[in-house]
């Protein structure tokens, strides 16, 4: 009876090592962050300086800097204009926005990284982005 007991557990522990996914099966989830794409709010909102951007996969990773407390009470949104140029590549809008309501004076840094997918253009396979604050645009390539 013990045996096959440990016989079963053997067999059902096989079974379920057999259905753990591979390397291969592993999902790539977009990053993290939201673009909102909306020109009046685009209009409404004020641009943050800033420090670095760059664009990895579909990712765009911003870095900023800016004075308060804690850099994890701020709330960073990128905003895009809605607005299409109509050239090759296809161009697109976006400023960032910094909530900070805190009054320190220690400076601190943070990241954010913000999901493109919603920011390609039927018909291309490029899209240049013109970040308020940059001074040169970025081209975001994809498939």
């Amino acid at each position: 009876m013990k045996l096959r007991k440990l016989m079963t557990l053997v067999l059902f522990g096989l079974l379920l090592m057999n259905t753990q996914c591979n390397e291969d099966d592993v999902a790539i989830l977009p990053c993290g962050l939201e673009i909102i794409i909306d020109n009046s709010t685009y209009n409404d909102v004020e641009s943050h300086a800033i420090e670095n951007a760059t664009i990895t996969g579909n990712c765009l990773d911003i870095s900023i800097y800016d004075s308060g407390c804690d850099s994890n009470n701020w709330v960073m949104t990128l905003v895009d204009s809605g607005a299409i140029a109509e050239s090759m590549p296809p161009q697109r809008y976006l400023k960032l926005s910094l909530f900070n309501d805190e009054a320190c004076l220690a400076v601190f840094n943070k990241e954010a990284s913000f999901n493109l997918i919603p920011l390609r253009v039927e018909g291309a396979n490029e899209v240049l982005l013109h970040v308020e604050g940059l001074s040169e645009p970025i081209l975001y390539t994809f498939n």
